[in-house]
């Protein structure tokens, strides 16, 4: 099959994606869903904010949806919940967002958030019941310390000798919770102790203390109660995370995306004891989290993550994965890790990728944007002669080694229910610019080539 064939194809499937009306074929395409995952091919693009904010609060005006959960830690989030629900104590979406300090703070910290976090307290002020206000919560595991603390402070507040034992637990951990990665190799190589058991069994603790709310008041579990478990929840598999790092790559990458699925699980499961129905969330996370890793390499070496734990978990009309590509522009990322954040140009797909067949398709079409249905279709990308490569920037790009940092091979048709293309896309605004994020920093004209 020549390439001109699957481009003529591909160009007959692609549908624009612009106008507010171009957006009701994907609604429509998500139907029923109730989980709809919204991806990203890179950490630092203005583009799949703004889409994702604007599909998300369609689903949320127009199907009801109760929460977006995010690749953001707990607590962080679930301040900026507060915010737009009308409770805590910021005054300004920027304070809410205030809690978002770890790198990479341009994440969360950034234009685009602002003007949804604003949205969505806006939308909320209209919702008489607070049940049924929208709320913003997040899926990650990285804040050992943050959600230690905040389980202590809930449990001051409700039942003191509990918050005792949740000290002597948690001070097994002592003070390498600041630094939660010398303590998973402090554990690892037989320096400390591990804390695994003190850790589960302040989980089970509040937990027991949850079912028994539940049992006693044929009621819900109280959102606090709620909130100071899925901390816990946190402090348990972010131990678990910071050992297996010394471990395998594949095993703390488990880790983490299982937590993210058990998270999502039990905040559906709250947010269905709430309103009396089944709990509609969209997700907010990378492609790499949210492409079914059962169709990547890094599959079959053994990886899993979010997409996939959901798509085994629930019925397929109950979910939605939607990903999401670009062929050149500029994007807000970090050179090395805990690095500041730079605008930066990205290099020109490969003509081996799946990107460069969405150029390809963009130039046909004359169309810079577009929606590429799959599920339900037959789709020319599940009729490719064999797997192209699919390109992955998170919160570090490096294009000087591009193909071996930030390519795998992949089947898009697989991973995802439908893709979105940007071919030109520019980076992310943080609130907070570095030196190296300078808007004239990058030519109009690059890249060029490869």
């Amino acid at each position: 099959m020549t390439d001109k064939k699957i481009i003529q194809a591909l160009q007959g499937e692609a549908r624009p994606l612009s106008a507010a009306e171009d957006f009701d074929y994907l609604l429509e395409s998500i139907g029923d869903a109730s989980i709809v995952l919204l991806g990203e091919a890179t950490h630092g693009t203005r583009e799949f904010y703004r889409l994702r904010a604007e599909i998300s609060k369609r689903l949320i005006v127009e199907k009801g949806f109760d929460a977006i959960a995010v690749e953001a830690d707990w607590p962080d989030a679930l301040r900026v919940s507060r915010y737009v629900q009308h409770g805590g104590d910021d005054m300004t979406a920027e304070g809410a967002l205030a809690g978002f300090q770890r790198f990479p703070q341009w994440m969360w910290r950034n234009h685009e958030i602002v003007d949804l976090v604003n949205w969505l307290r806006l939308h909320n002020a209209h919702v008489a019941s607070s049940v049924r206000r929208v709320g913003f919560y997040g899926l990650d595991l990285y804040s050992l310390r943050q959600s230690m603390d905040a389980v202590i402070a809930y449990l001051d507040e409700e039942d003191p000798e509990a918050a005792e034992r949740a000290r002597q637990r948690y001070g097994c951990i002592d003070h390498m919770a600041e630094d939660p990665q010398q303590y998973g190799y402090a554990t690892t190589f037989g320096m400390k102790p591990h804390c695994e058991q003190e850790v589960m069994r302040q989980l089970v603790e509040l937990t027991r203390q949850a079912s028994l709310h539940v049992r006693e008041t044929g009621g819900q579990v109280p959102d606090e109660l709620f909130y100071a478990q899925q901390n816990a929840r946190v402090a348990r598999n972010a131990e678990t995370y910071y050992r297996s790092m010394f471990q395998s790559r594949d095993e703390s990458w488990n880790v983490r995306d299982s937590h993210m699925a058990e998270t999502l699980e039990a905040l559906r499961e709250h947010i269905s004891q709430r309103t009396g129905r089944p709990g509609k969330i969209v997700v907010w996370a990378h492609n790499s989290h949210l492409g079914d890793a059962r169709a990547t390499e890094m599959g079959e070496h053994g990886q899993l993550n979010l997409g996939q734990l959901v798509r085994e978990r629930y019925r397929p009309d109950d979910i939605f994965l939607l990903g999401f590509t670009t062929h050149t522009g500029t994007v807000t990322a970090a050179t090395d890790w805990d690095g500041p954040a730079e605008l930066k140009p990205v290099v020109a797909s490969r003509p081996d990728s799946v990107e460069r067949l969405m150029h390809e398709t963009s130039i046909a079409t004359g169309l810079p944007q577009f929606l590429l249905p799959i599920r339900g279709h037959d789709s020319m990308l599940a009729r490719l002669p064999s797997r192209y490569l699919e390109r992955a920037i998170g919160v570090i790009y490096r294009p000087d080694t591009e193909r071996y940092s930030h390519y795998f091979h992949a089947d898009a048709a697989k991973q995802f229910d439908a893709l979105v293309h940007v071919d030109r896309s520019t980076a992310l605004r943080p609130l907070e610019r570095s030196a190296l994020w300078k808007q004239d920093e990058v030519p109009e004209t690059y890249p060029s080539g490869l």
